[in-house]
């Protein structure tokens, strides 16, 4: 199969190119202007931007165990339509993927339903460090510790523990930092003043900037010294920045941090009109926290910027706050979120590409994928910065059929996803033939 895209602009490696490009199966084979080859189809993209597909680095899709919320047939199918053609998924789904048997399980569920290119994380625990250790780097991105309870029940909270899984793997560890004291304390004191009736605006106190920088520094102390590969997910305070540097290369960063894209959009301000739909952990938080996440991602102590896409039923987020699951569904959206901020003049194009595509790609080693380089696999979107639309419950992808950013107005579309050289999403269409395939990762000798 041939495929000819014509006239793109291609944003790639810090650059805005006018060019074409053939894809020749599953790979790009050419990239040059005014190409004439023989193709299937031929796709004009003039006026339109092409960009690698988006790599998320953390998302729940779900699947076993919570399928009622999502599962991995419905959110990846989300997913190509918002321009992700590749997905990291976490291991807190029921059962828990803490064995290399419930790993391997969600690896055969994925293979027969993913739309997109999938990874999976095996998940630490307080006593299953032999199982951590059984993990094959060359096709799992890393090792999953919740260094603070979130969904599931997951929390690694014995020092001898920790130091033993970041002692003894050399894969990468990724954490949710926030320390579980803190939060067990403060939700204690909310509780105490207004038993259950706890307003959601207090979300931010309860799972604090103390909790979240407390958990982080630990986390940090632990990976200097012991030499493991360290990255901290969804950061949503300015203090956490400090935490990270910016004058090596990605490349040689053991200690790396993401930031997702609700802690770049919304604060506590925003709790006033959405209520539980923006409760996440960690928590959004203020204006000044805002600002200083969007401040370390344009300087580099930040690298990655994902969803944390954790899809809850509608029903579900109408709990009071102490029932409310915390999560939202996300992963149809990221990138339009990140392109109106392009169009606010708050990040450019290349720098989207960067963070979203080619940073997930070094960071996890990723095999052929991120970059649009010859030879590599043809997952790319296509972007028209022109095209006004509304999120809607009629084009809200997502299984739980909701979406916090209901009635946003954009002005920026996904118009084609293609996965590994496949176009799998075009102008709100979606080719039902499932080309998802498992990531591979380089492994240093």
């Amino acid at each position: 199969m041939k495929i000819l895209i014509k006239n793109a602009q291609i944003v790639n490696e810090g650059k805005i190119i006018q060019s074409d490009i053939l894809i020749e199966n599953d790979l790009i084979s050419k990239i040059e202007s005014n190409l004439s080859e023989e193709a299937d189809q031929i796709i004009d993209a003039s006026g339109k931007y092409l960009l690698p597909g988006v790599i998320d680095d953390q998302v729940h899709f779900r699947e076993p165990g919570l399928t009622w919320k999502g599962d991995i047939e419905t959110e990846s199918r989300s997913a190509i339509a918002g321009g992700t053609t590749s997905f990291i998924e976490q291991p807190n789904t029921v059962p828990n993927a803490v064995t290399q048997e419930l790993l391997a399980d969600k690896y055969e569920i994925a293979s027969q339903k993913s739309f997109s290119n999938y990874g999976f994380m095996m998940g630490g625990t307080n006593d299953n460090l032999e199982e951590v250790l059984k993990t094959n780097p060359r096709n799992v991105p890393g090792i999953k510790l919740f260094l603070g309870s979130s969904t599931g029940n997951m929390l690694v909270d014995n020092p001898e523990t920790l130091e033993n899984i970041f002692s003894n793997t050399k894969m990468l560890i990724a954490v949710h930092c926030e320390d579980e004291a803190t939060i067990k304390a403060n939700t204690q004191k909310y509780l105490d003043e207004y038993g259950e009736d706890i307003s959601v605006k207090f979300h931010h106190l309860i799972r604090s900037e103390e909790a979240c920088y407390k958990s982080s520094s630990k986390a940090i102390e632990l990976a200097k010294k012991t030499g493991a590969r360290l990255h901290v997910f969804h950061l949503s305070t300015a203090i956490e920045t400090e935490l990270f540097r910016n004058d090596i290369p990605l490349k040689d960063k053991k200690i790396t941090a993401e930031v997702c894209v609700h802690h770049l959009t919304f604060t506590n301000e925003d709790y006033e009109t959405k209520g539980g739909l923006i409760k996440w952990n960690p928590a959004v938080k203020t204006q000044k926290d805002k600002d200083g996440l969007w401040e370390a991602l344009l300087d580099d102590r930040i690298d990655v910027i994902a969803t944390d896409h954790a899809p809850h039923t509608w029903e579900e987020k109408q709990n009071v706050y102490i029932k409310c699951p915390s999560g939202a569904p996300l992963v149809q959206h990221s990138l339009v979120v990140m392109l109106e901020n392009y169009k606010n003049g708050k990040i450019s194009l290349e720098r989207i590409v960067e963070k979203m595509a080619h940073n997930p790609a070094i960071l996890f080693r990723i095999e052929k994928r991120g970059f649009i380089r010859k030879g590599y696999k043809a997952d790319l979107v296509l972007v028209d910065l022109n095209q006004n639309w509304t999120v809607e419950k009629e084009n809200i992808l997502y299984k739980c059929g909701w979406s916090p950013l209901e009635g946003t107005e954009f002005h920026s579309k996904v118009t084609h996803t293609f996965v590994n050289g496949n176009l799998v999403y075009e102008n709100g269409k979606i080719n039902e033939e499932k080309f998802g395939e498992r990531l591979l990762f380089e492994v240093e000798e």
